[in-house]
């Protein structure tokens, strides 16, 4: 039980790493709010917390929209007494778009949702952990946020972005009490792939070059376990810092 008391707040909690990372913080003795845009997913997700005598509150959020921010950190307030854990899970592709083929439309939605949601989640969040003296952010990044072609031109920004903001967080909040780390997956196996719909022939090509030197596919439940290390105290001297987990794919 290394998260007993504890309150968390998971975006994009409906299926995939979100999904995992809700249900292992609930057996781990986290009240959970599992937030996502497809309600019924998350209510899903929730039922198979509270089958398992957990605690969770599913609610319908559109990281893109700072009225659903806004409501989803007051509601875990507001129904829990506190918020102690922020993880920003909710994220899309970008159909593998490169830089000469983007379009403004394409590349403010996947930082709407990718970064300026996380954004927006720590901006509300940050109040409530300095004011209790405690607090841990866990951001999603990706192997594409370390590396310069593992998506398309605005995934691959966007989460270089998350991952600058997770370091600057990280060490300017360090002294009152909270904490902020990223993960950076490799390829795991989730439904992101459903947001890519029309994926470009030359973005993905390049892309693609290197899939083939990543030893396996992982699965959504190793990344929660990592999630899970840095929201509890067993990583307590582990902030502002990116945790790739990838099965070595980066390495080489």
């Amino acid at each position: 039980m290394r998260l007993k008391g504890k309150v968390a707040v998971v975006t994009g909690a409906a299926s995939g790493m979100g999904k995992e990372i809700a249900i292992l913080y609930a057996k781990e003795g986290a009240k959970v709010v599992a937030s996502d845009i497809n309600l019924d997913a998350a209510k899903t997700t929730v039922a198979e917390i509270e089958s398992n005598g957990g605690i969770a509150t599913a609610l319908l959020v559109n990281v893109a929209k700072e009225e659903d921010i806004q409501n989803l950190i007051d509601t875990a307030v507001n129904t829990y007494g506190t918020l102690d854990i922020l993880v920003n899970n909710a994220g899309i592709m970008d159909n593998f778009v490169p830089a000469a083929d983007l379009t403004d439309e394409l590349w403010e939605r996947v930082f709407a949702i990718n970064t300026t949601g996380p954004m927006r989640a720590i901006r509300k969040a940050l109040p409530i952990f300095t004011g209790q003296g405690s607090g841990v952010i866990v951001n999603i990044a990706s192997a594409g946020g370390l590396m310069g072609s593992r998506a398309g031109a605005a995934y691959t920004a966007a989460k270089h972005a998350v991952i600058g903001l997770t370091k600057n967080v990280g060490f300017q909040y360090a002294t009152l009490g909270v904490r902020c780390n990223a993960i950076a997956p490799g390829s795991i196996n989730t439904n992101i792939a459903a947001t890519i719909s029309n994926p470009h022939e030359f973005g993905m090509g390049r892309a693609m070059a290197g899939m083939n030197l990543s030893p396996r596919v992982g699965g959504p439940e190793e990344i929660a376990r990592v999630a899970l290390f840095l929201a509890s105290d067993d990583s307590s001297f582990v902030n502002g810092t990116v945790v790739i987990a990838d099965a070595g794919w980066t390495a080489y």
